[in-house]
């Protein structure tokens, strides 16, 4: 199945209803999709399980503030990765969860060099300075977190006078700590993914950063019981493993995410055709047992529980919350009187019909997740290689039908208003992270990255236009002879013409884009859950939060953590 979309189009033919590009690829909708069982975090789970990795505690050696130097061992069965975490201490005026800061409770690395003195000299050397470092071909991640002081320090001081921490406080954070940076693929020197592939431990896109997450999630536990014991050895409890299980690890995304969606849309097209690929797998069945019905309800019932514990401070996140409970007890009440047959389409089309889009995806999610059988293959095509050719050869008058055919959305949208076009992109010096800067009183603008896919194809289709009636209908080759500037759009244009869902149909240069609706897409296909925006353009989240733990070495993949419960 090398061709995601072909299969979407051959599932259409059975399914007329089934959703088009055009309901998929705008902010609104990208704005409210959930995780599911093909979420990378799902998806590294049951690998760790499949292949029976082991994770043992190799070195650890904090002092009795928590600060030091920890190593964890990976034994994937075919090699051995290293997870080394350096914990330093924080004063409060450096303590930062911006990209711009500088220093950090923790930094880690994911590395394929075992940590002998040597190593492990280099290591402390340079993973501390994050981006100031010099990393090798050897890692493969550079991250770091801070605490989430007040409930670290809560966690601590309870266990270390021999008491569990409340749950409900547990869970208005859900996290002991927050990464601000997952870094990969060649950033600052680490390994690149051709070569990670080549090493054939990482074969999909983002498993070792997920890997990395969970590890992190794991020393969290480890790191504030030994903050505690120190505190307390005499009366000191370790957390009981329920109350771990609440806690995942937080995450502070910003901007940095929105270029990577404009630039790799071959991969964006893969992972939605994945996803709508699971999807019509399941509407296609004809017939739906009622012990699955039963699960439905079940899974209904504990995602409301989950809704309710889901904490936001930005109104309009708080009412699309209120709003999916509505919702998802309306789905419960109409249960009885969907038919058997193809009950799972009567399902969707009902919701599609009367229920706000959060909801429609919320209830798609929960759909997929009750068929792992049907679906459970498709993580394997989660990750593509991605290749652009130019066709000089290619008439212009075919050019411009693949333009208004794949690209008629930009059509919605006036350029010729200074609001369109406020908003350029661009890369920072030092940190190599996306910035948004304003054209019309902002400095940098000649920097400009180009994303604004949108505005780029109604200024090429303008000057097609204009080319043609001046030189008939002559070839690409010819009119790149005089307009180089466009041979990147033009080739985009011609290698994404049968990628259904590779250009998110948005303008990205419009003053009033919403960054964060394109970061809760990526999040929710990493797997997070509880979107927290702080502003429009960066939002927190938690990751791994009700994931089965490591015990005895052994991961368990098939407790039920698409909506975290305690």
């Amino acid at each position: 199945m090398n061709n995601c979309c072909a299969l979407i189009k051959k599932n259409q033919q059975k399914d007329e209803k089934h959703r088009q590009n055009s309901d998929l690829l705008t902010p609104e909708r990208l704005g409210v999709v959930f995780p599911n069982r093909l979420s990378f975090t799902r998806t590294l789970l049951r690998r760790l399980d499949r292949e029976n990795w082991q994770i043992s505690r190799e070195f650890f050696d904090l002092n009795k503030e928590g600060i030091g130097t920890a190593v964890y061992k990976i034994d994937t069965q075919s090699t051995n990765l290293w997870f080394v975490i350096f914990t330093d201490k924080l004063d409060q005026e450096d303590r930062n969860d911006r990209v711009i800061a500088e220093r950090w409770d923790a930094t880690f690395t994911l590395t394929k060099a075992e940590p002998t003195p040597e190593v492990l000299e280099r290591l402390r050397s340079n993973i501390p300075l994050q981006e100031k470092g010099r990393c090798s071909s050897e890692e493969i991640i550079l991250s770091r977190a801070n605490k989430s002081v007040r409930i670290f320090n809560y966690v601590a001081s309870m266990l270390a006078a021999g008491q569990q921490p409340d749950s409900k406080k547990l869970l208005e954070t859900g996290y002991l700590i927050r990464t601000t940076a997952v870094y990969g693929n060649g950033k600052f020197g680490l390994a690149d993914f051709k070569r990670i592939q080549r090493d054939n431990v990482f074969l999909l896109p983002f498993q070792a950063e997920m890997l990395t997450v969970y590890l992190a999630r794991h020393f969290s536990f480890e790191w504030v019981e030994h903050v505690a014991r120190m505190k307390n050895p005499n009366r000191f409890v370790p957390i009981a493993e329920n109350l771990k299980k609440e806690l995942g690890v937080g995450n502070s995304t910003g901007l940095g995410m929105v270029p990577f969606l404009v630039e790799h849309p071959q991969l964006i097209c893969r992972w939605i055709s994945v996803r709508e690929e699971a999807l019509v797998r399941v509407l296609n069945l004809r017939r739906t047992s009622t012990q699955k019905r039963n699960t439905f309800r079940t899974k209904l019932d504990a995602s409301l529980r989950h809704l309710e514990q889901w904490h936001t401070d930005d109104l309009p996140y708080r009412a699309t919350i209120e709003k999916i409970k509505v919702e998802v007890v309306e789905v419960i009440k109409n249960i009885p009187r969907f038919p058997n047959i193809n009950f799972w389409q009567v399902v969707v089309n009902w919701c599609n019909e009367n229920f706000c889009l959060a909801t429609q995806e919320f209830i798609s999610s929960i759909i997929v997740e009750l068929h792992p059988e049907l679906v459970d293959d498709l993580e394997n095509f989660t990750g593509v290689t991605e290749t652009y050719n130019l066709n000089p050869k290619m008439t212009l008058g075919r050019l411009m039908k693949i333009i208004s055919k794949n690209y008629s959305w930009v059509n919605s949208f006036k350029f010729n208003q200074n609001d369109s076009i406020a908003n350029f992109w661009y890369r920072s010096i030092e940190k190599e992270e996306p910035r948004l800067g304003h054209r019309f009183f902002d400095e940098g603008a000649e920097k400009e990255i180009k994303v604004g896919i949108a505005y780029e194809i109604s200024k090429l289709e303008s000057e097609l236009d204009k080319y043609m009636q001046k030189f008939s209908d002559t070839n690409i080759a010819e009119f790149l002879k005089t307009r180089p500037f466009w041979r990147t759009l033009i080739m985009r244009i011609q290698s994404l013409e049968l990628c259904s869902y590779a250009e998110i149909q948005a303008n990205l240069l419009d003053q009033a884009f919403r960054p964060i609706d394109l970061l809760r897409f990526k999040l929710a296909m990493f797997g997070a859950t509880k979107f927290d925006p702080k502003s429009d353009l960066w939002l927190r989240v938690s990751i791994f939060q009700g994931a089965p733990l490591i015990q005895g070495l052994q991961i368990k993949a098939e407790e039920d953590c698409l909506f975290p419960l305690p």
